[in-house]
Formats: C-alpha cells, sequence, structure tokens
C-alpha cells in the first residue's frame, strides 16, 4: 500500500504539471480517480497503526469494525490503479496492456500469498 500511495502521489504531481501544459480529457479524468483515492490510502495507513499501536487492547467488535474499514480503504485504494491505466493507456496501447496485465497478476499474487489457511484441525461429522 506504501508503495500505491507514493506512486499516486508522484503521478498526481508530475501528470498534473503536464496536465497544466498540455490539457487531455483522459489524463484528466485519471488524474480524479487517482485523487480521490489517495484519503482512503492514508486512511488506511491510520488504521493499520493504530491496530498495531493498540495490539490485543480493543474489543472484539470494535477490532471487526477496523477490519471492515481497513478492507474497505484497501478496494477503494486500488482503484487508483484504473486512473493509472488510463494514463499508460492514453501514451501507448501496449503499455496500457502490458501494465494492466501485470497489474491485475501482482494483485492476485499478493492476495494468494497473504490468505489465511483454512483450520485442518476441526472434526469433520
Amino acid at each position: 500500500m506504501a508503495a500505491l500511495l507514493g506512486t499516486s502521489t508522484a503521478v498526481l504531481l508530475f501528470q498534473g504539471i503536464e496536465q497544466e501544459k498540455n490539457p487531455k480529457f483522459i489524463r484528466e479524468v485519471a488524474l480524479t480517480i487517482i485523487a480521490a483515492t489517495i484519503p482512503f490510502q492514508g486512511i488506511y495507513f491510520l488504521i493499520y497503526t493504530f491496530l498495531l499501536e493498540n495490539n490485543g487492547k480493543l474489543s472484539e467488535e470494535m477490532l471487526n469494525r477496523l477490519n471492515m474499514a481497513s478492507a474497505l480503504c484497501q478496494v477503494v485504494a486500488y482503484l487508483s490503479i484504473i486512473g493509472i491505466i488510463a494514463l499508460w493507456y492514453s501514451m501507448s496501447p501496449m503499455v496500457g496492456i502490458a501494465f494492466t496485465l501485470s497489474a491485475f497478476v501482482a494483485m492476485i499474487l499478493v492476495r494468494v500469498s497473504m490468505k489465511q489457511p483454512e483450520d485442518d484441525n476441526q472434526p469433520t461429522g
């Protein structure tokens, strides 16, 4: 998530400068999508830090609510990739396709590697 926040910020900075010099509608839409997701990336880090600082001190209900909010922030944050894809497609369809495919493969790999294993010790009945 830190890499996504850094990338989003850098893209907004540099593409925003380019947008002032050479306005394009697709770039404007892409930058709007990216800008709209940055607060969710920041909130994700705030929740994550809060959970680390209060490990073992929170009620189960509070922990569940924070985990749900964190998951929602992650989903919205990943939408910034749509803006980045739109920017790359506007520069070159080949670059756009390559980035799109690699982004989806990377997200799948991260999700698969972070998945918690099922509890195999449950009795079968």
